[in-house]
């Protein structure tokens, strides 16, 4: 899957789904991973994630990397078929805006419960 991007510097990074972490990964150029979308299965573990944490390391801060890395993670799964139930707060706030166009693409999301909310802290 990994797919490649320009941050607001202008360097190439590349976005992957990491199966054994359930993260979404941004990596700069020489591979090193600089962010990670962090996602549960939600109660309906085959067809939902719970994106519950998103982290970028503040050494690449400024780049545009958690944008970069929420926007794919939404758009990779809308092209799954998985509905997305956003936890995290950069999540939350790209659905407020956005989520209009997210759904005419195609894209599923709905609120959290409390039943998402107590997988998250199952995890923690």
């Amino acid at each position: 899957m990994p797919k490649t991007f320009e941050d607001k510097t202008g360097a190439q990074v590349t976005v992957s789904l990491n199966d054994a972490t359930q993260a979404y990964e941004v990596a700069v150029a020489d591979g090193t991973v600089a962010g990670s979308a962090f996602f549960l299965p939600g109660p309906d573990a085959e067809t939902e994630r719970i994106f519950y944490h998103t982290v970028v390391d503040e050494q690449f801060g400024g780049r545009g990397l958690s944008k970069i890395l929420v926007a794919e993670a939404l758009d990779d799964s809308r092209e799954r078929g998985v509905t997305v139930v956003p936890v995290c707060p950069l999540f939350v706030t790209k659905l407020q805006e956005t989520g209009d166009d997210y759904a005419a693409l195609g894209g599923k999301f709905r609120n959290a419960t409390g039943a998402d909310f107590d997988i998250v802290e199952r995890h923690s």
